[in-house]
């Protein structure tokens, strides 16, 4: 059985397992596949190495590293580039990412040309926020750019579900005559539709909808999203962030944006720009949630038609008993309060299980 390499010829099964381990596995002598990698499979080979060569990045006896990109910007730049060359752009995020982690590229970073020549995601604009006091001037207007790319792109998928979401309930007791397909009361279109039942086909063709009209937007609803902004909360708060501008677009719902660690933030005034929502956080520090539900309680005028959504691992810095004494009053009041753990794409967030439960 034959197979076709990168460089177009022809090689058997074994030889094409061979040269696939000798990539997984890495190293010239030691992998134990008797495999030489040439071309192509060479240069992703040693894309891979500069990052995940045995010991990880991890300082070695002596203080040498068995793995790294070098010091210099023009090394990082070329593997930047090798990597997008050989990798799909998930997989680039990826190793980005690992490098950034695993090799403390976040120095690197603060140069506009590393971040022209990165991918940029959630996680990249993270490390930027954390990053931002520490930037220099010539740095910030590329950063902005970055974050405003991966900004647009999440609003683009954020902004039609949520809009769709929140135009008004339906209102089941109003009858409408050219509904949207989820508005669609299916029983009455059958039902008023049955006269034109076509046997061939065993079905019915609508050729008159019939759907449910929708509550009037006149009351509106007052969301407070209230962001815990510590480190370990980076990709929450740009998702965060991004949902309050969406939120905010709306004319049916009043949105306030409140950030937080040991200090609290109103955004809210700058909410038409996620952008500079982002740009005015600041990433790390402790974790006071009983003062910053004190603000958000503060700015409550309608109680029954409010909603505080906590995003937070509840790791309380503050007074955890004034927390949930905070908490309490406010559900008693008419609030609906809502503890979100995570804003990501990842898996289970880690956090406090004891204050989650209660």
């Amino acid at each position: 059985m034959n197979g076709t390499t990168r460089g177009g010829g022809t090689t058997s099964a074994a030889d094409e397992r061979l040269r696939r381990w000798r990539l997984v596995l890495g190293g010239e002598e030691a992998d134990g596949t008797g495999c030489e990698l040439t071309g192509q499979d060479a240069a992703m080979d040693g894309a891979l190495a500069a990052l995940y060569g045995s010991g990880g990045g991890r300082q070695q006896p002596g203080g040498s590293r068995s793995a790294g990109l070098g010091a210099s910007a023009p090394s990082v730049a070329r593997w930047l580039g090798d990597i997008r060359t050989y990798f799909p752009s998930s997989v680039v995020q990826v190793m980005q990412r690992d490098a950034i982690d695993r090799l403390g590229l976040s120095t690197m970073l603060l140069e506009p040309e590393m971040l022209e020549a990165v991918d940029a995601d959630v996680h990249l604009v993270g490390t930027l926020l954390s990053l931002n006091k520490a930037m220099p001037e010539t740095t910030k207007e590329t950063a902005r750019a970055v974050v405003r790319k991966v900004v647009e792109d999440l609003e683009k998928k954020l902004a039609t579900r949520t809009r769709a979401t929140l135009t008004g309930a339906l209102d089941r007791s109003a009858r409408i005559q050219r509904p949207r397909h989820r508005d669609i009361d299916w029983h009455r279109t059958i039902a008023a539709n049955l006269k034109h039942y076509l046997p061939e086909y065993r079905t019915v063709v609508p050729e008159r909808l019939i759907g449910y009209g929708r509550a009037a937007q006149s009351v509106k609803k007052e969301v407070i999203l209230c962001i815990d902004q510590s480190g370990s909360m980076a990709a929450s708060v740009v998702y965060a962030s991004v949902f309050g501008a969406v939120l905010a677009s709306m004319r049916s719902i009043q949105t306030r944006l409140v950030v937080f660690d040991t200090a609290v933030v109103d955004l809210t005034d700058q909410l038409d720009d996620p952008v500079d929502v982002l740009f005015g956080t600041q990433l790390g520090g402790g974790t006071d949630i009983n003062r910053a539900l004190a603000y958000c309680q503060s700015q409550i005028t309608r109680p029954a038609e409010t909603v505080v959504v906590l995003i937070s691992d509840l790791y309380e810095g503050g007074i955890r008993n004034e927390m949930l004494k905070r908490v309490a009053a406010m559900k008693a009041s008419g609030v609906q309060f809502v503890t979100l753990l995570a804003l990501s794409d990842e898996g289970a967030p880690a956090y406090d299980r004891e204050h989650a439960a209660a």
